[in-house]
């Protein structure tokens, strides 16, 4: 048998297996698609890194054990985990869907289970691993659905525009746009007196609006174009007038990360050590009461809940691939995968992964089967040796791209019905309490309280499905817990 004779039989074996030719597309626009969604969301390669690198545990450790930042270590096992899982989907779901760390959990986890005091990062990320397994569970018996089922779509829609405009907040802090405001009462100021007094901040801003020209012009990977762009824009800045690291004497220099070449470790040997730091149950045993790790379980299981069936449908109608009823093909199979990827998350230390809406893009470029999923993971495992890059991207570079991703995450707010006070105030609620209570978690309980209770108070028990009688219920109780440890003497 000839080469070309073999070529096209593995061809079309793969056009039969992924229906390619069934679905209407082409390998090339396989291939392509596949690309396009890996160019428009590899930014969290870099952004995953800045979120969780930074971060001390109550023991004084960075994430991977040591005393200072490994933004390397995080960003090869951030690649790998993606790789892996994404590929997992499109050969086991055969669906245009790729799979990464999840922006909004990972600060959930960085700056409310870790960063807060509770937790020890391998503690955090073993609530990870339990998260994604209870998920699982809830996908194969269908409950996952009928939770999905009980919670008003208003409110899932401000949980999702809240956390993006929690990442927008954090992005805007520690760019140093809003500082600490010690002259006054005010929580904080503009910059400093009002003025944008550096230049790192300065390409902060910039960056914001080159991405936006860049999304506006609807240019592939515009996410990370921006990155790149400000990012060497920022080599040239430090080589010329070399600010330096920012510090209590040095105000005008660079946030957390120096762009210089200087020191760095150009051997391009991924360092996997992140790989299994994790204690599954040291939760249980880190001081923390029972009832408080049980709620941060439950948090998390919250938090991570809903995006993946509102991802696996938005692309799916992008696609064309929905039934009558708007549910996907193989939706079975994209939430097993999904659940698989929460635990490898935790696993390899680099939080939850989850489904991106991000391949939309790869759709638009015509992305229709699981072929593209499998080319989008196979570019992040390539992406696992390019991972020592992630220590010369300065924060200021990167965090624009969390102000665009918060506003694309904030554009579901325009879903609700905001005349309709029943449902308006739990969604304000929930939408900011989430930045200015630093708490995903927090907007999530209080928003399911205060939908329970308005919805009881204006005579519509009826419409409160008994599992959001059961979430206000134990957030009740979460929220109550100091009160309650110090009633019963426990702590």
């Amino acid at each position: 048998m000839t080469s070309t004779a073999q070529d096209t039989g593995v061809r079309m074996r793969l056009d039969a297996y992924f229906g390619i030719t069934e679905r209407g597309s082409t390998f090339s626009q396989e291939i392509r698609g596949g690309l396009t969604t890996f160019f428009t969301m590899a930014y969290i390669v870099v952004l995953n890194p800045l979120i969780l690198g930074f971060v001390q545990d109550k023991d004084g450790n960075y994430l991977g054990g040591g005393a200072a930042p490994n933004l390397g270590m995080i960003a090869a096992a951030t690649a790998l985990v993606a790789g892996v899982l994404t590929i997992l989907m499109g050969a086991y779901a055969r669906f245009p869907i790729a799979i990464a760390a999840g922006l909004g959990i990972n600060a959930f986890v960085a700056y409310g289970l870790v960063g807060s005091g509770m937790f020890r990062w391998p503690e955090a990320m073993g609530l990870i691993v339990i998260e994604g397994a209870l998920v699982l569970v809830l996908v194969l018996t269908k409950l996952r659905l009928k939770f999905l089922l009980a919670v008003p779509m208003p409110l899932k829609k401000a949980i999702a525009a809240g956390i993006g405009l929690f990442l927008a907040y954090i992005a805007f802090w520690d760019s140093g746009m809003i500082t600490d405001d010690l002259t006054s009462s005010t929580p904080g100021a503009f910059g400093d007196g009002g003025s944008i007094a550096t230049v790192p901040t300065l390409l902060f801003l910039v960056g914001i609006v080159l991405g936006g020209i860049l999304l506006a012009r609807r240019v592939k990977g515009a996410l990370l174009l921006s990155i790149v762009s400000i990012t060497v824009v920022a080599f040239i800045v430090e080589a010329v007038w070399g600010f330096g690291s920012a510090s209590a004497d040095n105000p005008g220099g660079w946030a957390l990360v120096v762009p210089t070449l200087a020191g760095q470790d150009w051997s391009f040997v991924p360092d996997l050590g992140l790989l299994g730091q994790v204690s599954l149950f040291g939760a249980f045993d880190s001081g923390v009461a029972v009832v408080t790790v049980l709620m941060t379980i439950f948090s998390l299981l919250v938090v991570d809940f809903f995006d993946t069936l509102g991802t696996m449908t938005a692309v799916g109608e992008e696609a064309h691939l929905n039934d009558e009823d708007g549910v996907p093909e193989n939706s079975q199979q994209i939430l097993i995968v999904d659940s698989l990827a929460a635990m490898a998350g935790g696993a390899a230390s680099v939080s939850s992964n989850t489904a991106y809406v991000e391949s939309a893009s790869g759709v638009g470029d015509g992305a229709r089967t699981g072929l593209a999923s499998v080319v989008t993971g196979l570019a992040f495992l390539v992406a696992t040796f390019l991972s020592p890059l992630a220590n010369i991207v300065p924060f200021e570079a990167a965090t624009p791209v969390l102000v665009l991703v918060g506003l694309m995450m904030l554009a579901s707010a325009t879903d609700i019905d905001w005349r309709d006070f029943r449902i308006a105030v739990p969604a304000f609620l929930t939408i900011i309490v989430m930045p200015f209570g630093y708490s995903i978690a927090a907007g999530i309980g209080i928003g399911f309280i205060a939908y329970v209770v308005i919805a009881a108070g204006t005579g519509r028990l009826r419409e409160i499905k008994p599992l959001m009688w059961v979430g206000a219920a134990a957030f009740a109780v979460y929220f109550a817990l100091p009160a309650i440890q110090s009633v019963l003497g426990v702590g």
